[in-house]
């Protein structure tokens, strides 16, 4: 596929769905986590805080996925805190961008937890590389499950942050989940729209038309093949003429900036046919509902600038903000490199809204 086409469609990074059963008699009975083997070394592209614990814990979703998350928690610290659960970008792990925020965001005196969604990373799901709009909204909630009955967590202090593609999700948790007291977003893309309409909203009703048909024929494929198709992740190679926005991908998920084994994006990506959820089911179609306080950021010279400037607009109330950073691409906020990340004003938001 050129990179015509992957910005005409929006198919640079593809999500999709798969529900994983469930026993039930007269109630719902828990069953024992799935057997996940974690990695025990300090394998982040961030180096480690001698200012915080780290562990990993693990945790279940409605769905019976067991997901993984490193928790961060601030030394010297007594009494219930506050916390903050955080993922993203789309098609990357805790290992990257959302354990360096939340590990920052420990160091200022919050709870945190960085988890891997739902089919990636350390967490479980089966088949491997799939997203869902419903599920991966959920595995938000679930976050807030695990933190709101822990002991030094303060529950009517409970915050979300999600990056690139997660910052929809995270729009979506906080309109469905009252229990969120505090939302923001970083670098947000609304994956419904990119993958319903291409970058830039450049797709038309036939355009998408075609794009279902190539897509459940390879849902034929993959039935007779009994495997799932991958996409592959950030174009590698790379074109001399990708779009920059492209380029900065390359420059984070395949360079030593930010690669790690396990991302899709640094790798063979998500499955093909996983896009097919996303294009029918808007995952903001609630998002002026959210009562909540919101804060959302986003680079001045992204590309994907546009989606947090229109959910914006959707937004209600005075407790909803955005911040534009000046001079900042989209991965420009994914790990801080030019220190453009607004740590100061994520910790302010959260304190006066978590408190």
């Amino acid at each position: 596929m050129s990179i015509k086409t992957i910005v005409a469609t929006g198919m640079l990074f593809l999500a999709g769905t798969i529900v994983s059963g469930q026993t039930s008699t007269n109630q719902v009975k828990e069953k024992n986590m799935e057997k996940l083997e974690l990695v025990k070394e300090w394998d982040k592209v961030f180096p480690q805080s001698n200012k915080v614990v780290h562990e990993k814990v693990t945790f279940r979703n409605r769905y019976g996925i067991t997901l993984v998350a490193d928790m961060y928690i601030p030394k010297n610290v007594e009494g219930k805190l506050a916390a903050i659960a955080v993922s993203g970008p789309f098609g990357a792990v805790k290992e990257q961008s959302s354990g360096l925020y939340a590990q920052t965001l420990a160091e200022r005196g919050f709870l945190t937890i960085a988890f891997d969604p739902s089919y990636t990373g350390e967490s479980g799901g089966q088949p491997r590389y799939v997203a869902s709009p419903d599920i991966n909204t959920e595995d938000f909630s679930a976050a807030v499950d695990f933190l709101s009955t822990r002991d030094d967590v303060d529950p009517e202090r409970i915050g979300i942050l999600g990056i690139c593609g997660w910052g929809g999700m995270a729009l979506n948790a906080a309109a469905m989940d009252t229990r969120i007291k505090a939302t923001v977003t970083s670098t947000m893309y609304d994956m419904s729209r990119v993958n319903a309409n291409g970058y830039f909203d450049t797709m038309d009703a036939d355009q998408r038309y075609e794009l279902r048909r190539q897509l459940n024929a390879q849902r034929t494929l993959d039935a007779k093949n009994g495997t799932y198709e991958l996409a592959g992740g950030v174009v590698d190679p790379l074109p001399d003429d990708a779009p920059q926005f492209v380029k900065d991908y390359y420059a984070y998920y395949k360079t030593p900036r930010g690669y790690h084994k396990r991302s899709l994006n640094s790798n063979n990506g998500w499955n093909k046919t996983s896009s097919l959820s996303f294009i029918n089911m808007p995952l903001l179609a609630y998002s002026d509902e959210i009562r909540n306080a919101v804060l959302m950021i986003h680079g001045e010279k992204a590309h994907s600038r546009y989606f947090s400037e229109d959910a914006f607009k959707k937004l209600k109330g005075d407790n909803k903000e955005l911040l534009i950073i000046p001079g900042a691409s989209h991965v420009d906020l994914y790990d801080n490199q030019a220190n453009v990340i607004p740590f100061d004003k994520i910790e302010s938001f959260f304190r006066e809204y978590l408190k």
